[in-house]
């Protein structure tokens, strides 16, 4: 079972930081799994940032984190969200691990002119990771996510 993070910021900068910080971890072995930035500009739109760079509407990445984003936000990101379908991405949502609750949450941590760095992990050295991003401070907000969630993710990621 793997768990999905995110660390909520009030600004573009610190989530920017973290995600540095993140990637470090990432490569010491503290923490293993996949991360992207969500920068909500002030117009409401969000934007994401992964390691190699922002997602494209057609990529594999693009996708996944924009169906991710739909689930979290009630948003039509590529028509996933639309009228009978509604349904539908709800349930998916619950298979993920997804409750109303965490969504809640996330919308109220995510508000225009802020940011947060979202982690996907199935392992992680606690005390380490959360020693390194304690200076940073931040909202923690986290859901445990279905294996199959954390292959899907973790596939999408792969193809970037």
């Amino acid at each position: 079972m793997a768990d999905l993070v995110v660390l909520g910021y009030p600004d573009e900068a610190t989530a920017e930081k973290v995600f540095s910080q993140v990637q470090e971890l990432q490569k010491s072995y503290i923490i293993d799994g996949s991360a992207a930035v969500l920068q909500r500009g002030e117009d409401g739109k969000i934007h994401v940032q992964t390691p190699t760079g922002a997602v494209g509407a057609g990529a594999a990445t693009g996708a996944l984190w924009g169906g991710l984003l739909g689930l979290l936000f009630f948003v039509p990101i590529g028509g996933l969200i639309v009228g009978g379908l509604m349904g539908a991405a709800l349930g998916k949502a619950a298979d993920m691990g997804i409750d109303d609750d965490f969504r809640a949450k996330v919308q109220d941590v995510l508000k225009p002119g802020s940011s947060a760095v979202v982690l996907v992990f199935s392992k992680v050295t606690p005390d380490k990771a959360l020693d390194a991003l304690a200076p940073y401070g931040g909202e923690v907000l986290r859901t445990s996510l279905t294996k199959e969630a954390e292959e899907e993710i973790t596939k999408a990621l792969a193809h970037a």
